[in-house]
């Protein structure tokens, strides 16, 4: 939401326009002037973000039909109406309709500040729930799709959340089936840009001759084979995000020219001399240190500072293994809907087997794991038939861990009610209460 809101005039008389705009302008209050209902309605969308104070009387389309085009618009938009001498029923008809307020011509100039401050105040309080909403919506969205109640994937939905409104490029680091694309997509998603295009781009699956033409774009007859204009990635990413996987893979002369386009937001396609402006948030991902790479140069460190704004890591499995039974219980649920076949029955070996494995392949691993139990075949495969799976671990570490998970399911299942999941474990309060602090579960 703007800092300030504004307020639109519409009246035809010069005069009377004038004056609103002085005594409004006085006060402080940022005000723009016209002097049809036509020219108002152009300027006027969902969101608006501020109020209308409009005559009635107007030549073309009058205030009435004004008022009415404007709620169709934005039902909570605050308008309000100047009558003239005996225009008065028609302005209770428009109360009627949901105009905010109205003015009886001729009306003093704190008057009318008076009732356009109230309309100010009601307005930003409108934008102000929707903006809590909208972002309350973000969040709930990132909690279903970014599944876990450890500390680390918490860290991961607050940062998401928190960078999602922001401008910042971003850099995701994790490794490989962490999720990195799924991060970059909730960023898209809970930014302004959710409207625009997410373009992803694997910058290693793609060979080297094409990957200028398919970032940049080209012009007709720019290399042997290009018969017409293409759009590049980075171009068709306008207005949305372009998300880069594998950005360690990209070849120094593209990163030089990427640069630039990090740089300066234009682009020329190839046998083009025409700059293109762009501006499209760029969300990276590497399951490699770049600062490291950069220092060995084998990555251009202009370029890795240039994506170096705001950094978020992603954990592996094997660092928040409190949350394999719920993601595998999830990925259970969506392969049984896919297979039409039933959901595995719970089995506490079975969750033994999955929490000590240290899961290479992260959460796409374990999604695989998941498909297999349902279908029906997952022995022979990890965890379940390497010797990898029974690796020994430190029973201390076992058994806080497998303690942690249990403590976090039974708080998911109990609505996170500390009575309820102390007496389903038959634990004191208590005793729940200090093993909650000591496995920093977080309990609303």
């Amino acid at each position: 939401m703007p800092d300030t809101l504004k307020v639109l005039i519409v009246e035809d008389d010069a005069n009377v326009r004038l004056g609103c705009e002085q005594a409004l302008e006085l006060e402080d209050i940022p005000t723009e002037a016209v002097d049809s209902a036509e020219k108002a309605r152009r300027l006027v969308v969902a969101g608006f973000p501020g109020v209308v104070v409009t005559d009635i009387c107007l030549p073309g389309m009058d205030g009435m039909d004004l008022l009415r085009h404007l709620l169709t618009i934005d039902a909570d938009l605050p308008v309000v109406l100047m009558t003239g001498h005996g225009d008065v029923s028609l302005a209770v008809q428009a109360m009627k309709m949901g105009a905010h307020d109205f003015i009886e011509k001729p009306f003093s100039p704190d008057y009318l500040v008076e009732v356009v401050r109230r309309a100010l105040d009601k307005r930003r309080l409108t934008l102000e729930v929707r903006e809590l909403r909208a972002k309350l919506q973000n969040r709930r969205s990132i909690e279903a799709r970014l599944i876990g109640n450890s500390p680390q994937m918490e860290r991961v939905r607050h940062l998401i959340a928190d960078l999602g409104d922001s401008a910042a490029d971003v850099l995701i680091h994790g490794e490989t089936g962490t999720g990195k694309e799924l991060a970059a997509r909730c960023l898209h998603d809970a930014s302004p840009r959710r409207k625009g295009n997410f373009v992803a781009i694997n910058c290693g699956g793609l060979p080297e001759s094409l990957l200028d033409s398919e970032i940049f774009g080209h012009e007709a007859g720019s290399f042997t084979g290009a018969g017409k204009r293409r759009i590049g990635k980075v171009e068709h990413a306008s207005g949305g995000t372009l998300f880069l996987d594998e950005i360690e893979s990209m070849p120094m002369a593209v990163q030089i020219k990427f640069l630039r386009v990090l740089q300066e937001r234009t682009l020329e396609r190839l046998g083009s001399n025409t700059a293109i402006q762009i501006d499209c948030r760029v969300v990276a991902a590497t399951k490699e240190d770049l600062r490291e790479l950069a220092d060995q140069g084998r990555f251009r460190a202009d370029l890795y500072y240039r994506l170096n704004v705001a950094i978020l890591p992603l954990p592996p499995l094997r660092e928040r293994r409190e949350d394999i039974p719920l993601l595998f219980e999830q990925f259970a649920l969506d392969a049984a809907s896919r297979h039409g076949r039933p959901v595995p029955e719970p089995d506490a070996e079975r969750i033994r087997r999955l929490m000590a494995y240290d899961w290479p392949g992260n959460v796409r691993e374990l999604r695989n794991v998941a498909d297999r139990s349902v279908l029906g075949i997952e022995h022979g495969f990890p965890p379940f038939g390497t010797p990898a799976a029974a690796a020994p671990r430190p029973l201390a570490e076992t058994v806080e861990t497998f303690e942690r998970s249990l403590i976090a399911e039974a708080l998911r299942h109990n609505g996170n009610s500390l009575a309820r999941t102390a007496e389903e474990l038959q634990v004191a309060k208590t005793t729940l209460h200090d093993k909650i602090r000591k496995y920093g579960l977080l309990v609303p």
